[in-house]
């Protein structure tokens, strides 16, 4: 019960107040019949118009707009005016609009949120400072909904590759959730944005007088980590059955959080997971083409940040399901930070690096990339550091040198913070470099092959592994239902031609999405930690799944 009523119980709305709800507003396709039972008339222009002929319409304003900011500050004002058209628009386009909507464009919306804030679009703002207003933020912001199956969460501070951002990651929240419909169906009546202001340590954004979040330095270590906790002990009270999807929590903060957690509640955290399985999905595609399982690659990961230790984690974790033991796949890894390659006489390693970090004493104090690679003799390359053009030529051509099919996959988000571009690393080995970047990245053509580029984009993974763990009403969310998910982008990918992507196109998100989320349900089945029967999956599935259609 929220504000003493039930989910989805709604009070017939007429006139302007109808036109201002975003779930209910119809604009210009309210038939006259309905215009009269709303009395609508007087409030809108003459003209009756379909959702078909709307969208066509919206999209036709899209493509006259001048850059991708300002083709997702229109679709936000659909957002916030008119939730199904903003849908039907994304679905209509899905492969061209979603990176609008998300990564790569949603970094330029949190940078520039307090800038050209107009409306909250639905989400949740909490204050760190004021743990007692929780439980009543929460239900405010779910007034209306007809449940919360899903909400994710963000504090702001590791946003994407540009990091603190305070109040601002709020996008993040709102966009990943737009995905998560658009993609697989998740019903946006069902879904919660919440961001949690914990302050900032940006001074741009503390001496910035047009900053509408909260200019305070962060909470840190026990007093922030009290607050979630009471966080999810009210969350989980007032949403029984909610996924919490954490996103963009600095690095301490998003390993703590989901340590503590993920055996208790239903938690997943995309930078940490999501961006792992994507990867694990590119290494499986890595082994079919070089013929050599993933047992047998040495991978090199160039960033030990959340995303950097998320992939390795994973990747790990895939080999010791494919048999060996944690510790002879712990020896398959190589790990790049700051100070340079990782090993054990250094000081101040988070507790991931450190399980990761080198024994071997002839490889302490190596710094150099090239060096590095030189030493280890990598594989794999993958790039999650956010330092743009890291991968050099030099760089590149060592990975050349020392594989027949070198794979190299700089995955940083956004395009600018990209370790090298997919038309360089195919130039420098002469086409034989394995590419998968984290931004999308445009076919190149090279010695007669046109070489379509596959994008680390976890939009085809955790909309359809969150649509999955909803249909189960999964306790908890396992290693294998997290491989299985990584084995659905598998089954997608078509590897027999020469220049064919290493992950599906993103036109493919919907089906990725379903078949996700049916190797999920299947897993948490088998798992025994879905709370609900299900006989038929497939029909489970389904039958979930939201179309952008007017009631």
């Amino acid at each position: 019960m929220i504000h003493g009523k039930s989910f989805g119980e709604i009070k017939m709305e007429t006139g302007k107040s109808l036109l201002s709800k975003a779930f209910l507003n119809k604009g210009t396709a309210f038939t006259q019949a309905e215009r009269s039972k709303y009395k609508l008339h007087g409030l809108l222009a003459s003209a009756v118009e379909t959702l078909e002929m709307q969208v066509e319409t919206c999209y036709e304003k899209v493509g006259v707009l001048a850059d991708n900011y300002a083709k997702n500050q229109y679709l936000m004002s659909l957002y916030d005016s008119n939730r199904v058209l903003y849908y039907a628009v994304i679905e209509a386009h899905m492969e061209e609009l979603l990176p609008i909507i998300y990564t790569p464009t949603i970094a330029e919306a949190v940078t520039n949120f307090s800038r050209d804030f107009v409306l909250p679009h639905d989400a949740a703002y909490l204050d760190s400072d004021y743990p007692e207003q929780i439980e009543a933020s929460l239900k405010a912001a779910s007034d209306g909904l007809e449940r919360v199956d899903v909400m994710v969460i963000t504090d702001g501070e590791g946003v994407l590759g540009i990091g603190d951002w305070g109040v601002g990651g709020v996008m993040i929240s709102v966009g990943k959730l737009a995905v998560y419909t658009a993609a697989a169906g998740m019903n946006p009546k069902r879904v919660l944005p919440v961001v949690i202001d914990n302050g900032t340590e940006r001074a741009e954004l503390l001496n910035d007088p047009h900053y509408i979040g909260k200019k305070a330095p962060r909470k840190t270590g026990e007093a922030y980590l009290a607050y979630i906790e009471k966080f999810v002990e009210i969350a989980s009270r007032l949403f029984p059955d909610v996924l919490f999807h954490w996103e963009d929590f600095g690095r301490g903060n998003a390993r703590t959080i989901l340590g503590k957690y993920q055996d208790s509640i239903t938690t997943f955290n995309d930078d940490i997971q999501g961006t792992g399985i994507m990867m694990a999905a590119a290494v499986y595609a890595v082994a079919d083409v070089t013929k050599k399982p993933i047992t047998e690659h040495t991978y090199l990961i160039f960033g030990g940040g959340t995303g950097g230790m998320g992939v390795t984690d994973q990747i790990c974790q895939e080999m010791v399901l494919s048999g060996l033991t944690e510790e002879a796949a712990r020896a398959h890894f190589y790990i790049v930070d700051r100070e340079g390659l990782i090993t054990d006489d250094m000081a101040g390693l988070t507790e991931r690096q450190a399980y990761y970090a080198r024994k071997e004493a002839d490889l302490r104090g190596l710094t150099a990339l090239s060096e590095i690679i030189e030493a280890v003799k990598p594989s794999v390359l993958i790039g999650a550091s956010g330092q743009a053009g890291a991968f050099t030529e030099e760089v590149v051509k060592k990975m050349a040198e020392l594989n027949e099919r070198p794979a190299i996959l700089p995955i940083s988000n956004p395009t600018q913070l990209c370790e090298a571009t997919a038309e360089n690393m195919i130039r420098w080995t002469d086409g034989r470099a394995l590419v998968v970047t984290g931004s999308p990245s445009a076919s190149v053509n090279y010695g007669g092959v046109t070489y379509q580029i596959g994008q680390a984009n976890n939009a085809l993974l955790y909309p359809g592994l969150g649509l999955g763990i909803i249909v189960s009403k999964a306790s908890r969310v396992t290693e294998n239902m997290l491989s299985k998910a990584a084995g659905a982008i598998s089954a997608l990918q078509d590897l027999e031609n020469d220049g064919a992507p290493l992950l599906p196109p993103l036109k493919y998100v919907r089906e990725a999405s379903r078949l996700v989320a049916e190797a999920v349900v299947s897993a948490a089945l088998s798992d025994g930690v879905a709370r609900k029967d299900i006989l038929d999956v497939k029909a489970a599935v389904a039958a979930e799944i939201w179309d952008a259609r007017y009631e």
